[in-house]
């Protein structure tokens, strides 16, 4: 067993000898392959720095910006999953339209210059419905999902397959003058392979060799797959996989990372999830430090959850907090730390990809990571202080580094610092929600309509027990009715009215309870425990009793072995409390709707709205669909629905589903997981928008507040000791030059979308504290920095400000302290 060590200087001889067979035939390679070192693009060794962004996220209004932000964040590819339920959600009918377009979304990252990384599973996780297997697919007799099981093979292959025709026909793969570099088959395999045995292992084999048979011309990766075969490479997701990646499983095969998590998807329920911007960048030196070729922001924008393609309890918003969050603006410093950090390593080319490396000790905790080209002064390095508390100096080359705590310091010739992973220099945002005046003043406009409750007359067919929800169902809506009746006489009834309790057992996810026609209350699992037990007094009476269960589901399971056999829904109900003991109604006949009569009707589209008679609205009542019209607010800003007063439901602006809300589902914090949901201007028009809301346990829609969503305040703050920007350095061969000959550090902001700098909000040169959008003064400060950053900045689109006594002028901190600038600075339209 080698170490890593020894393995970077196997693959270095291995990366020579392909060196020397390139110059000796003097043959330029088209298309994609690789060595143990690196990706080869058409010969040519490559840093692959791509991101995530899922096109049935976004719409394709928004794609080009999206991409256009990456690019200039220093990506040169963008990873797409390829959703087989979205392309295929009836067996033989084809969809590639609106924002599930492939095609058009893949053409655009070409024409923006960049690569495209397409992973086609089939099965996809990426916490999306049912994994991206279509629901048809469960009912194909005798499959089992990805194990050695013929129907699922054929299926599967046959899927693939249509989709490399498809990319093959309009030329896309790289190998065809396209695109497209590198291509993935299944996904995270080995978190189920185990469960089955020897026919995983054979499954894992036939799935790669069928890839590979295909002959896209670029390489086949399969990630979290230590036996993946043959040529098929197996890649890495974590959020460290600089650290916790064994490497690749044959050493001719270059070390990819498919995944480096930005934050942590949520679903309903769950606290805010944060990963730093100095975390990320960390964790990406390292990766690159220790012979990465490649690296995916997973996500790098995550969007939005339309309609009902979230996987189970997954929130509408998708990893807000990637680098652009939902609604596709820069998320600050991410954005603009990881952009450094990609200036940086692009330096560091050459060295990483032809030196030979070699470790050194600089200290206790300390590394330096050396790239060094033999006969060459082209060289580079990776200071690593280890030490997660304690900042440190470490002494190279004859010189001495600072090395704050966790981080790393690159320097591409092995002289210069031109990036610290621990060290943001970038501008930070704060995000604001504003409320649009003119659809507040109009809200007494909202009408409703009841949504009928079912009983047994009324239902689609009876059964003599509950049925398994998602069958039922078929993934065709989220909600199923469970009815029944009950017939008692006075003697079943206790004399003293101490009323009974109806007890509800569930295989989740959540359930609303109607007796006589009445809401008597609601339950819900969660990710975890989906199942739960519904427990409620109710006072029945002599005669029939309606007992009316609405089961809901809150998007399919999308991992796991043996996902085909997944169940959801009522399965028991009791009645305690009766003079002759608990009644099991299990076993009565129950009658079943599929879905809702309003989704029947389709009341949420113009057409289908005047298929009912709706009435003035009234809050706090369940099961209701509320309507309004609205005009689109003036400007290019994106928009949101704050539905705070609201509790769990759907909604929908001119016929299209914008995702599920549940803001009734509070996190451990005591507030809701979710309260701003996306409203894309894509699906409006400039008047007489129809928005219509499905609230199925009760709300106030008169407090909706339609809300504009800038990053317009902007932030930066910068120690007087830290290094000269990274966008200041280049490399010319063997030197990098200063192209600015900076001796002090320089704060710089820039508005976005072409606005300027209309007031400065804050301002400190000393000890300040706080976070963009909440800074305070510290005990010390230079008095006159106020009005030098004001003469500066107003009126400007972006200003830069030396970070400097001489600049500020006099101030009241001690002599020998470090201080630190700190401004906040308001955008808007001239």
């Amino acid at each position: 067993m080698f170490s890593w060590r020894q393995e970077l200087l196997l693959r270095f001889l291995c990366l020579s000898l392909v060196a020397v067979s390139v110059l000796a035939h003097g043959k330029k390679e088209t298309g994609v392959t690789y060595d143990g070192r690196s990706l080869l693009v058409n010969g040519r060794r490559e840093l692959v720095f791509s991101g995530s962004i899922h096109y049935p996220r976004s719409t394709p209004e928004q794609w080009p910006k999206l991409i256009e932000k990456a690019k200039h964040g220093g990506l040169n590819a963008i990873e797409t999953y390829v959703f087989w339920n979205a392309h295929e959600p009836v067996e033989g009918q084809l969809n590639f339209n609106g924002n599930v377009d492939l095609v058009k979304f893949i053409k655009l990252v070409q024409e923006a210059g960049m690569w495209a990384i397409v992973r086609l599973g089939p099965f996809i996780q990426g916490e999306w419905n049912h994994g991206g297997l279509p629901y048809w697919l469960r009912e194909v007799n005798n499959i089992t999902f990805r194990t050695d099981n013929e129907p699922f093979k054929n299926y599967m292959q046959k899927y693939t397959q249509m989709i490399i025709d498809l990319l093959k026909k309009e030329k896309l793969f790289a190998s065809q003058g396209g695109p497209i570099i590198v291509a993935q088959i299944e996904n995270e395999y080995n978190n189920i392979q185990l469960a089955f045995k020897s026919e995983g292992a054979s499954y894992v084999q036939w799935a790669g060799n069928m890839a590979v048979s295909m002959n896209i011309g670029v390489p086949w990766v399969m990630c979290k797959q230590w036996d993946a075969p043959g040529p098929v490479i197996n890649a890495c997701n974590g959020r460290n996989c600089g650290d916790t990646f064994t490497g690749p499983n044959k050493p001719y095969k270059p070390s990819v990372w498919t995944e480096n998590w930005t934050a942590q998807y949520r679903v309903f329920g769950d606290p805010p999830s944060q990963r730093t911007a100095e975390d990320l960048a960390y964790a990406v030196a390292r990766w690159f430090s220790k012979n990465g070729t490649l690296v995916n922001y997973y996500m790098y924008h995550g969007g939005t959850n339309f309609g009902r393609t979230g996987a189970s309890f997954v929130q509408t918003r998708y990893y807000d907090e990637a680098p652009l969050d939902e609604y596709g603006m820069l998320r600050e410093p991410k954005w603009g730390h990881l952009r450094d950090l990609h200036s940086a390593l692009r330096l560091c080319r050459k060295p990483l990809l032809w030196g030979q490396p070699s470790l050194q000790n600089v200290g206790r905790r300390l590394e330096a990571l050396v790239y060094q080209i033999p006969g060459t002064n082209l060289c580079s390095a990776f200071l690593t202080n280890n030490d997660t508390r304690r900042d440190k100096t470490a002494k190279f080359n004859g010189l001495k580094y600072f090395l704050p705590r966790h981080s790393i310091s690159i320097l591409p010739d092995c002289k210069s610092v031109v990036f610290n992973t621990a060290n943001v220099v970038s501008q930070h945002n704060n995000r604001d929600f504003i409320p649009n005046d003119e659809f507040e003043k109009n809200n007494q406009q909202w009408q409703m309509w009841r949504e009928p409750i079912l009983k047994m007359k009324d239902t689609d067919f009876k059964y003599p027990s509950c049925l398994e929800h998602y069958n039922a169902t078929k993934d065709t809506t989220d909600y199923l009715w469970y009815t029944t009746s009950l017939y008692l006489n006075e003697n079943d009834l206790p004399m003293r009215k101490y009323g009974q309790v109806i007890k509800v057992f569930s295989l989740g996810h959540a359930m609303h309870a109607f007796v006589n026609n009445v809401y008597i209350g609601s339950e819900q699992g969660d990710k975890i425990e989906k199942s739960f037990t519904f427990k409620k007094a109710v006072q029945l009476r002599p005669g029939v009793n309606h007992i009316s269960l609405l089961g809901i589901t809150v998007g399919l399971p999308d991992s796991g072995a043996l996902l085909e056999r997944k169940i959801a829904g009522i399965h028991q109900v009791r009645i305690q409390g009766l003079n002759t003991g608990t009644l099991d109604l299990s076993l009565n006949d129950w009658g079943h709707k599929v879905g809702l009569e309003g989704e029947k009707l389709r009341v949420y589209t113009q057409g289908g709205s005047h298929r009912v008679d709706w009435t003035q609205a009234s809050g706090n009542v369940p099961l209701v669909w509320y309507k309004r019209y609205f005009d689109a607010p003036a400007g290019d800003e994106p928009l949101a629905l704050d539905m705070n007063s609201m509790g769990k439901g759907m909604i929908w602006v001119n016929g299209q589903s914008i995702g599920r809300y549940w803001v009734s589902f509070l996190s451990p914090l005591g507030k809701p997981s979710q309260s701003e949901y996306h409203l894309p201007r894509d699906f409006l028009k400039p008047t007489d928008n129809l928005l219509v809301i499905l609230e199925e346990s009760g709300g106030n829609p008169e407090e909706i507040k339609l809300l504009k969503v800038s990053r317009d305040r902007i932030c930066s703050t910068i120690s007087d000791h830290y290094p000269a920007h990274v966008k200041n350095w280049k490399r010319h061969d063997s030197n990098i030059h200063a192209v600015e000959n900076e001796s002090k550090p320089t704060s710089q902001l820039k508005c976005p979308n072409h606005k300027v700098i209309q007031s400065i909000e804050f301002a400190s040169y000393g000890n300040p504290e706080g976070i963009c959008g909440n800074f305070t003064m510290g005990n010390c400060n230079a008095p006159a920095v106020q009005s030098v950053v004001e003469k500066a900045c107003l009126g400007k689109v972006s200003c830069s400000i030396p970070v400097s006594s001489e600049y500020f002028g006099s101030d009241n901190c001690p002599k020998d302290m470090s201080k630190t600038f700190t401004i906040q600075a308001k955008c808007d339209h001239n």
